[in-house]
């Protein structure tokens, strides 16, 4: 085994794509958020806060694995949007819902149950 970066479409890798919805930017990560893989969603978000916009989502929706350090990324990103920039989190399905639930960040985050409802107001 090597520690060699893996390769494209590695499928235990993570993508980030952002598109700009009105007026909010939305992070649609797809794959899975490791310690080897965070790092991609946390320059993402890093990326779009320094735009400021009013609201950042990040679509969990096509993540298959969420490990403590990636929900850890999102709790950084929670706190670096400030008063600025109003936070929020599609929750997708039990890959990702489970554990942000087990932990109690469903109390600390505004997470939603699909993309539409995290946009509405936006």
């Amino acid at each position: 085994m090597t520690n060699a970066p893996m390769p494209p479409g590695d499928p235990f890798g993570v993508t980030v794509d952002i598109e700009q919805r009105g007026s909010a930017v939305v992070l649609h990560v797809a794959g899975e958020l490791d310690l080897v893989t965070t790092p991609v969603l946390a320059e993402a978000c890093t990326t779009a806060l320094r735009s400021r916009p009013p609201v950042l989502v990040i679509d969990l929706t096509d993540v298959t694995f969420l490990a403590s350090v990636g929900m850890s990324a999102i709790v950084a990103a929670h706190e670096a949007s400030g008063d600025h920039t109003k936070l929020r989190v599609v929750g997708g399905g039990r890959d990702t819902l489970r554990p942000i639930h087990v932990t109690g960040l469903d109390n600390l985050l505004a997470v939603y149950s699909d993309l539409s409802s995290a946009l509405e107001g936006s």
